[in-house]
């Protein structure tokens, strides 16, 4: 179990880093002359392994999944065997045709707007990017599919989430998730701040006003952690004991660590796109998910509590009117921090050899 929650065991997939856009605080530097992409095949044998180890949601991001011409067979074979299928888009590529292959085997879409349309344009790097997203979603609810809003929450633009909110439910979403920048891709030497601990109590205040004010018609969704929560429940930010490794080794991977994230690049680590590489827990191109992630419960799985419970006890002391912390944020930048440099690179611990 993770801050993911008790239902969703989710493996976010990001096939490919091309883009049409060059988003300022994109989390994977992605845009229009980036290359490279996931073979279909090798993801879909990932999928019945995925499932057999406990995860029951996939959440297909990028880079723009919209320009990975796979996509709706990709979603077709998820849903066959029983996985719950989103997508984030940037909303611009939203066309009938493109639509209506989706639609059978959508379970969500998820669209990402920045805040009030100058803003929103300002984040994407293009003139009239909100106004042509918006245009677009007309077809999405012609289509039936789901969908929801995520919002990028910065130092500086809690002030905007009443108005994305509001705009939401005109437009029929059924969600609004709000999530800190990250320092990571090309918000990394951005100018753009994340938001810090105080400014991460003001949202949950605000999300719990917008979520009474929307009561029935929109969910909300806010992705930070709460530091008393975690206390209380130690498990939700895996920092917990280091079990024993024969029961570790049986169980789920599901059940020990949630989200995965397959990245463009092949490789499988926990948590969040751009984690410390050491703590990888397979690659596509180096055999089988289920043996590889059968040798990181073993090997790389108390390397991985142990960094928890480091991030925990750097995080943990606050005062009391600033319970919120970006734990995914504090993770994910100190696994890079712990690499072990080797020619360049650190071996993931129990990732299989070429």
């Amino acid at each position: 179990m993770g801050p993911t929650g008790d239902i969703v065991n989710v493996v976010q997939i990001h096939p490919t880093r091309r883009c049409n856009l060059r988003c300022e605080h994109c989390y994977s530097a992605s845009g229009p002359d980036m290359d490279g992409e996931l073979p279909l095949a090798a993801v879909e044998a990932l999928l019945g392994d995925l499932v057999g180890e406990g995860f029951n949601a996939i959440a297909i991001s990028g880079g723009e999944p919209f320009m990975w011409r796979p996509l709706p067979r990709l979603l077709e074979s998820a849903r066959a065997v029983g996985l719950f299928t989103s997508v984030t888009t940037n909303g611009l590529l939203l066309d009938p045709r493109r639509l209506q292959a989706l639609a059978p085997h959508l379970s969500l879409l998820a669209v990402s707007v920045d805040g009030m349309p100058e803003s929103h344009d300002r984040l994407r790097a293009s003139s009239g990017a909100f106004g042509r997203m918006r245009r677009k979603l007309s077809n999405v609810r012609d289509c039936g599919i789901p969908f929801g809003v995520i919002f990028t929450l910065t130092l500086e633009n809690l002030n905007e989430l009443a108005w994305v909110t509001a705009f939401a439910a005109e437009e029929g979403a059924s969600l609004v998730q709000v999530h800190p920048l990250e320092r990571v891709g090309r918000a990394r030497d951005g100018v753009l701040n994340p938001p810090d601990d105080l400014e991460l109590a003001c949202g949950f205040l605000e999300v719990a006003r917008l979520q009474a004010q929307y009561r029935g018609r929109l969910t909300l969704q806010f992705d930070a952690a709460d530091r008393t929560l975690i206390e209380r429940e130690p498990c939700r930010a895996f920092a917990i004991p280091t079990p024993d490794p024969t029961a570790a080794e049986a169980a789920p991977l599901a059940s020990l660590v949630s989200p995965l994230v397959l990245q463009e690049d092949g490789w499988i680590v926990p948590v969040q796109h751009g984690f410390g590489r050491r703590h990888a827990i397979a690659h596509l191109g180096r055999g089988g998910f289920r043996a590889q992630a059968s040798r990181w419960k073993r090997d790389g799985y108390p390397a991985f509590l142990e960094l928890s419970r480091r991030v925990w006890d750097e995080i943990r002391e606050a005062p009391g009117h600033l319970p919120f912390t970006n734990w995914y944020g504090a993770m994910t930048t100190r696994s890079s921090q712990s690499e072990v440099p080797s020619n360049g690179a650190a071996m993931p611990a129990g990732a299989a050899a070429p």
